[in-house]
């Protein structure tokens, strides 16, 4: 409701770079952090499940990521896409950038990717009328249900790495 009324406190730091160096934080809802992308569940969120995949490095154009930074993004948001899928079952997934204010960004100077699934009459013609958005499990809850996926996928992505050449 903080968010909503527009109470909610400013942020000290770029959403996009918590605090410290583990690779899941439940006070951030840090899922998912390695040197090059982390996820995060999204604390306003248009949707249960609701979650933002970005560059570890400050950046806020799709245009500015390196070549390696890029595949890395788009590994973690098709990973991550596949545990929302198993996990939290939505009909379907919205998935994209909005790069500049102007475009709907709210955070515009950390690029990010938004991962919303959606399920069949979600959010209907209430959500459009009076701006109300339906969020049916707590954050929370999201958060600890989600985390051991992501923990197999650090350890998975980790393994991946030190056996590359």
């Amino acid at each position: 409701m903080e968010h909503v009324l527009g109470q909610a406190p400013a942020l000290e730091r770029c959403l996009f770079e918590p605090p410290g160096s583990e690779p899941h934080a439940a006070e951030q809802l840090l899922l998912y952090r390695d040197s090059t992308v982390l996820c995060l569940l999204n604390r306003y969120p248009y949707a249960n499940g609701h979650l933002l995949v970005a560059p570890i490095r400050h950046v806020d154009c799709i245009t500015e990521l390196e070549s390696g930074e890029m595949q890395e993004l788009m590994a973690l948001v098709q990973q991550a896409t596949a545990i929302i899928k198993r996990l939290l079952k939505p009909d379907g997934c919205n998935i994209g950038l909005n790069i500049g204010s102007v475009a709907g960004a709210g955070i515009d100077d950390h690029l990010h990717v938004h991962i919303v699934p959606r399920w069949q009459d979600d959010h209907n013609f209430i959500a459009v009328l009076a701006e109300i958005k339906a969020i049916p499990q707590h954050i929370t809850t999201t958060f600890e249900l989600l985390l051991p996926e992501f923990k197999a996928l650090y350890r998975s992505r980790q393994a991946t790495f030190k056996t590359s050449p």
